[in-house]
């Protein structure tokens, strides 16, 4: 199955020294673990119990934040840094793994938070396999 991000990458001119495979995956998650922290944190605000979800909120909207930028970057290929590339990534892994440590605190009580902190788990590991790749 392809996709935008594949389809994008397939057009780029110059040669992408990564695995163009592992690095949509990547992009994928974290546009994924994006959307899902901010309809998690919007969900939260919804809850009766609001107040004891502001950490999750706020770890949420971080770590959407963190996922976008990751996306951004990892989507740019003139010019390429591997240092920045790499800060990133690890940015975002310990974004997304500090958001599902916190969201699965709420998991049982919260299905939003649940499917949040397994996105969270998922772009958490593309972003070391992506790591991994780089060296």
């Amino acid at each position: 199955m392809t996709s935008t991000i594949s389809d994008m990458m397939k057009t780029y001119p110059a040669e992408i020294n990564t695995d163009r495979e592992l690095l949509a995956q990547c992009i994928e998650a974290c546009v994924e673990c994006a959307q899902a922290c901010t309809a998690c944190a919007d969900a939260c605000l919804s809850e009766e119990m609001v107040a004891e979800l502001t950490k999750c909120i706020r770890t949420n909207s971080d770590c959407a934040d963190i996922c976008e930028a990751t996306g951004r970057v990892l989507s740019r290929h003139t010019g390429y840094d591997a240092n920045i590339t790499r800060a990133v990534l690890q940015a975002c892994a310990q974004a997304c793994r500090s958001c599902a440590e916190e969201c699965e605190k709420h998991a049982e009580m919260h299905e939003h938070c649940r499917i949040c902190a397994e996105a969270c788990r998922r772009c958490e590991d593309a972003c070391n396999r992506l790591l991994s790749a780089i060296g």
